[in-house]
């Protein structure tokens, strides 16, 4: 005899990570995850060959399904990195490498953007950003003719991932939401935005109604890759960050959760976006999308500057991650260095792809650990100038959620709780965004309604950093980091 199980596959933009979950509970019973690289051709791209992504997702499910052989499969959903562009032919077969949401290629499509009618731009109710789905086909389209004339399909790097499991192609409003092509209105592709920028309406596929709606089922071949067996139900899936937001059972409004992974998101639960709503906001900073439940949605600030320029700090000054981390644990100093973290641009609140990073006010008494530190320091004030204008008030009282796995040393936690003015809460949630694709896949199953999903969804959390004596200084520090960074900007142009 075999338990149901439902599995959860969240494709992030440099690792893949399979989750099982029991659906009686919501608790994880195994997890696995597989890295690949990130390319960078040229400066400003980022691509990954989507094949890559098969493999570490054949590699993963392996892994999991193995370390529980007596739990059988019932049901499959997905999380994904969103804002890319997979090009594939009617067989799922690439036409080139996936675009991702680093890439910076497509700042000049912004100018069809603000071309557009006032009303036009403002039902895509999210800021200009090249990263976007919208912007990156558009480049295409003028630039590789030959890859888009090949496609039968532009689809967000997840939706690639169902489309190889069932044979379907299609798109979700999570994920359709944040490609600067959906008209938050209707609830559909723009086809004013689609015609303005040129690109070919028929590569846009259908938008199914929720994540949680039931996207086809497991193809023999993808079964047989795979070790599973025929015909499980695939859930059309979620972005990674409307996963998450399902796994850690953020669902409140006027929650705020804080992710750093490779790059920052901090997101709220909002209401729907309203005509009126869209008149008061006519140039938004702060994006806002769909969520994972039935109608939901949700604001967010999100950063470029996580993970991928911590990753770069260390590679650079050859320090491994627990030495990066324990760099945190020092005091401010009024004339250590300034860190600009900005090395690929900024989304919110600057909206600048062409802002790049610095150390400044160097001198021979700086060592590298005062380089790590102002590194960190330097991704917390970012994130602080994100949190800021998503709020809308000052920094002082704030209580947030802490997910991810970029949030985990204590040092480091209580240096942005210092610069954030706040009490961090941390979610106890392995793999938030997996477990949120897994509640997907157990919902397609008919393992859990609305009503049991909202008594498993609940996450413990647990206060782990609050601010400390050195909060002030780093008030003061932070107030040299913007204006260092306002004049480096002001050179940059």
């Amino acid at each position: 005899m075999t338990t149901p199980a439902a599995l959860g596959i969240d494709l992030g933009t440099s690792s893949v990570k399979a989750m099982l979950l029991d659906p009686t509970d919501g608790s994880v019973l195994a997890q696995a995850d597989a890295a690949y690289p990130v390319d960078r051709p040229r400066l400003g791209w980022a691509e990954t060959d989507p094949e890559q992504w098969w493999a570490a997702v054949r590699q993963t499910v392996a892994t999991v399904t193995a370390a529980v052989p007596d739990r059988l499969v019932a049901g499959i959903g997905l999380s994904g990195q969103m804002h890319g562009v997979v090009l594939c032919g009617s067989d799922g077969i690439p036409t080139r490498a996936a675009v991702l949401w680093a890439d910076a290629r497509a700042e000049g499509e912004l100018e069809a953007y603000r071309a557009l009618p006032e009303a036009d731009l403002a039902r895509l109710a999210n800021p200009l950003s090249p990263g976007m789905a919208g912007p990156i086909l558009a480049w295409l389209h003028r630039h590789e003719p030959a890859a888009v004339a090949a496609a039968r399909y532009a689809l967000q790097p997840k939706d690639w991932i169902r489309a190889r499991l069932t044979g379907r192609f299609a798109a979700e409003p999570s994920d359709a939401s944040g490609t600067l092509l959906y008209d938050v209105l209707t609830q559909d592709w723009s086809e004013a935005v689609v015609a303005a920028l040129g690109i070919r309406r028929d590569l846009l596929p259908t938008i199914l109604a929720n994540p949680s709606t039931p996207a086809g089922t497991v193809t023999p071949e993808a079964a047989q890759q795979l070790g599973l067996p025929l015909g499980i139900p695939v859930a059309a899936g979620a972005g990674d960050t409307a996963a998450a937001m399902l796994g850690s059972g953020l669902v409140e409004p006027a929650t705020t959760q804080l992710t750093i992974g490779t790059g920052v998101q901090m997101v709220t639960p909002v209401d729907r976006p309203t005509a009126a709503l869209l008149r008061q906001v006519p140039s938004p900073v702060v994006h806002r999308y769909r969520s994972a439940r039935d109608d939901g949605w949700y604001a967010m600030a999100a950063g470029m500057t996580g993970g991928q320029t911590l990753d770069w700090v260390r590679g650079v000054l050859g320090a491994d991650w627990d030495e990066l981390y324990a760099a945190a644990d020092r005091r401010p100093e009024s004339d250590d260095p300034v860190f600009l973290p900005h090395l690929v641009g900024e989304r919110t609140p600057y909206l600048d792809t062409h802002m790049r990073g610095a150390w400044t006010g160097l001198s021979p008494r700086h060592d590298r650990t005062a380089l790590l530190h102002a590194a960190l320091e330097g991704v917390a004030f970012a994130v602080a100038d994100g949190l800021d204008t998503l709020q809308r008030r000052g920094p002082a009282g704030r209580d947030l959620r802490l997910a991810g796995g970029g949030t985990t040393s204590p040092a480091w936690r209580r240096l942005l709780a210092d610069v954030l003015g706040a009490r961090l809460h941390a979610v106890e949630v392995p793999g938030a965004s997996a477990r949120g694709a897994a509640l997907l896949g157990a919902q397609v199953a008919g393992l859990a309604d609305d009503a049991h999903l909202a008594r498993i969804i609940t996450a413990r959390t647990t206060l782990v950093a609050e601010p400390g004596p050195d909060a002030g200084a780093r008030q003061e520090r932070r107030a040299g980091y913007l204006a260092t960074l306002q004049a480096l900007r002001a050179v940059q142009r």
